[in-house]
């Protein structure tokens, strides 16, 4: 007797699955994705990106929903038991485990400061303005999640961390002045940090190698090389050669075309009034 081939298993991420199961309890409620929506006051869009495994389901909703759907705290339960690493969409999950673990990782970022070097109160401003805004415990939690990333840079094995930052994303005051030159010493401090190379890319330049926008590459343990782009439509996690070469050409020229590491601390010296 020849055995069954099991079906092959979706590889779903835990935000899916909870999804899956707010859809599973609206059904079996008996209500409309509308009439959700309508009931507990937030998009219909909000409800179809939860039950998709898009959108975060926050501890009040999921409470809200427990009730609606008579579901006695299930929702709830789920919410705070959901692994932070699946907090977010799945490219950024994927990004994160391997940049948590990376060997080395190079950033270039034309906008921001890139979310490794993040101050919590610049990290939080930002939220607090995206559009669609997310509301406050999004924005709390968000916040949370940028700000343990950076746990990489102490670990007892730190990476190789590489950042090349245009000048704009410097300038930019995220959060008003206070934050911004917090943001600015932190740069500083970072600057100085063993194992870190930051490098400035000047306005003064007529072309450089980074216009179509930001990205990030790292090394794996096993030293697999990938790549991480975003846009305004989403996120994507590179694993191409390819493209990977293409983005490795890109950053290696862009250091080239920014201030030295050292020049670049003169820089935000002068910024910061120190020189």
């Amino acid at each position: 007797m020849s055995a069954r081939k099991m079906p092959r298993r979706k590889n779903f991420s835990s935000m899916k699955m909870l999804g899956a199961q707010v859809q599973a309890a609206r059904k079996a409620a008996g209500y409309t994705q509308r009439e959700v929506a309508n009931l507990l006051m937030v998009d219909e869009e909000t409800i179809a990106s939860i039950e998709q495994g898009r959108r975060s389901l926050m501890p009040d909703l999921a409470e809200a929903m427990d009730k609606l759907y008579d579901t006695k705290g299930v929702l709830a339960a789920g919410v705070d038991k959901l692994p932070e690493i699946d907090q977010v969409p799945l490219h950024a999950q994927q990004y994160m485990v391997h940049e948590s673990e990376a060997l080395a990782v190079s950033m270039y970022d034309a906008l921001v400061v890139p979310g490794l070097l993040q101050i919590e109160p610049y990290a939080h401003a930002l939220f607090s303005g995206r559009i669609p805004a997310y509301n406050e415990d999004e924005i709390v939690s968000k916040t949370a999640a940028r700000v343990r990333r950076q746990e990489i840079i102490h670990r007892r094995d730190p990476p190789t961390l590489s950042f090349v930052i245009w000048e704009p994303a410097i300038l930019f005051p995220v959060g008003g002045p206070e934050v911004h030159h917090a943001q600015l010493r932190h740069l500083r401090q970072s600057a100085e940090t063993p194992g870190i190379s930051l490098q400035v890319l000047r306005l003064g330049r007529s072309t450089h190698a980074g216009t179509s926008g930001a990205f990030a590459l790292m090394e794996t343990p096993d030293h697999q090389h990938l790549a991480y782009t975003q846009t305004h439509h989403g996120s994507q996690l590179v694993r191409d050669p390819e493209w990977i070469s293409i983005l490795t050409r890109k950053f290696a020229m862009l250091r080239s075309q920014a201030l030295t590491p050292e020049h670049s601390i003169d820089f935000l010296d002068n910024l910061l009034g120190e020189r």
